[in-house]
């Protein structure tokens, strides 16, 4: 009877820890998350990508990357990865104590079976994007124009005083429009905006004689960069308008760039319109398995 019950207590430990054993295994089971992105750039070496799955309607981390090179596959929770409904991608501090998600979100889709289309929806709709700028430089002017309009880009209509024209969305919180020049040795920023009515953030190279118009642009007279030669001869040069995220620690063009247009020879009042560049929107497609 003794040899029975000892055999018994055995076995229900046996038992016990078997099922102990399957949960601990059941809850550590991970499946493969692979991305397949195109368009997206280095970030430099104070930020990183990070994934997301939204799970019952919470963020869960998938990981964290530097490389743009795709596909990339990261072992997910299966459980949880089965539940995600979407997913999204943000730009995260390298050195980061927030576990939740910056608000520089670049991509986002949901799961429709085991995939997901991404694309930049949830930072706008830039479908409809336009906008034009014209060549002027007032901020070396007193009365007169000093005839070398050539040297100055400015986002709007010409006017006293110009006026915006901008077809673009309103940016939600972590991301601002820059303006850009393409110089000899690369892109010369003109400042970033938010709002397409007033002076942007900066005048990095205009003159100081006086202030520039209440819309986004430069001149490019002062503090030329090593490779570049000022007074900047505008005409015939590529113009760009990006979407930044907010830290910014990158003296380049993020990879957001819904307008891009080249500069005619025509100075103010004339104009030239540029239109979206779709192909510079980064978009992919998110996979569970």
């Amino acid at each position: 009877m003794m040899k029975k019950m000892i055999l018994a207590v055995l076995t229900l430990g046996v038992f016990a820890v078997s099922c102990s054993s399957d949960d601990d295994n059941n809850t550590s089971v991970n499946s493969d998350l692979t991305l397949s992105l195109d368009g997206l750039e280095a970030l430099g070496d104070d930020f990183v990508y990070e994934g997301w799955i939204i799970v019952d309607g919470s963020p869960v981390s998938t990981g964290t990357f530097s490389s743009v090179t795709f596909p990339q596959t990261f072992s997910v929770n299966t459980v949880q990865l089965n539940s995600a409904t979407a997913f999204v991608l943000s730009v995260e501090p390298a050195v980061d104590s927030d576990p939740n998600p910056a608000a520089t979100k670049v991509l986002s889709g949901d799961f429709s079976g085991n995939a997901a289309a991404v694309n930049t929806n949830l930072v706008g709709d830039f479908s409809d994007a336009s906008g034009q700028f014209f060549l002027r430089t007032p901020t070396d002017e007193t009365d007169e124009n000093n005839m070398n309009d050539q040297n100055g880009v400015w986002f709007g209509t010409p006017g006293t005083p110009p006026t915006p024209n901008f077809v673009l969305p309103i940016l939600p919180e972590g991301w601002a429009y820059e303006g850009w020049v393409v110089g000899e040795t690369g892109p010369l920023t003109t400042g970033t905006f938010t709002n397409f009515d007033t002076v942007d953030n900066a005048a990095p190279f205009s003159a100081t004689v006086q202030s520039g118009p209440p819309v986004p642009g430069e001149d490019f007279f002062m503090n030329a960069p090593e490779g570049e030669t000022f007074p900047l001869d505008i005409r015939g040069r590529t113009i760009v308008i990006s979407v930044e995220p907010v830290p910014d620690n990158s003296p380049a063009p993020f990879a957001l760039k819904p307008l891009i247009g080249t500069a005619g020879s025509e100075t103010a009042p004339a104009v030239h319109s540029f239109d979206l560049n779709l192909a510079s929107l980064p978009v992919g497609t998110v996979t569970r398995n």
